[in-house]
């Protein structure tokens, strides 16, 4: 198996198509983080994330001739995207609570339990600040702001015009700034 830092994606996207699951693999490893994260964002819950990006990759790979060109990590965040949405459907018919979904790892080197309590405490509360945006609005920030994103790729991913990438950015970010400005209190 070649190693994806030395070939070229393009090349290992048109292998893929032609059906080498190795060269897919390739794909998948590269992507996986990624795309896990994007979903956890999303869905501000680690198995629902989970089973996104599982269906996100399945999708990947049975339309993997579907994509033409492009950019295939938006190709790809879209699936994931629109694999959020159905979670979100399904987590609206029966919601789910995972206590598993710590933001912050507890690291050695940290001074003191207070300080990881004030992370932990101001990471819950980002996450709480995520999940009352809009699904589209938390698309928009956590591609453009997280994950990096440009505008116009975030636009091929949500299928929207530039113009309404901007606001929805816009939007999403002052929605954040006004919910976490009640707790000033954890940026201290």
């Amino acid at each position: 198996m070649v190693e994806c830092a030395t070939m070229e994606e393009d090349e290992i996207i048109r292998r893929a198509k032609e059906g080498d699951l190795d060269s897919f693999n390739q794909l998948a490893e590269t992507y996986q983080r990624a795309v896990y994260n994007l979903c956890l964002r999303m869905l501000g819950n680690a198995p629902a994330a989970e089973d996104a990006t599982q269906d996100a990759f399945i999708s990947a790979f049975r339309g993997i001739n579907r994509l033409r060109g492009g950019n295939f990590k938006a190709w790809l965040f879209r699936i994931a995207a629109n694999a959020c949405r159905d979670q979100l459907r399904s987590l609206r018919r029966r919601p789910v609570t995972s206590m598993d979904d710590a933001p912050f790892e507890f690291k050695s080197d940290q001074p003191s339990p207070e300080d990881y309590a004030m992370r932990q405490e101001l990471g819950e509360e980002i996450k709480k600040a995520f999940v009352t945006l809009p699904p589209d609005q938390r698309l928009a920030v956590i591609l453009r702001d997280i994950e990096g994103l440009d505008y116009e790729e975030i636009a091929q991913v949500t299928g929207s015009s530039l113009g309404t990438v901007k606001s929805r950015i816009n939007r999403g970010r002052k929605r954040l700034r006004h919910h976490l400005e009640k707790h000033r209190e954890l940026f201290v």
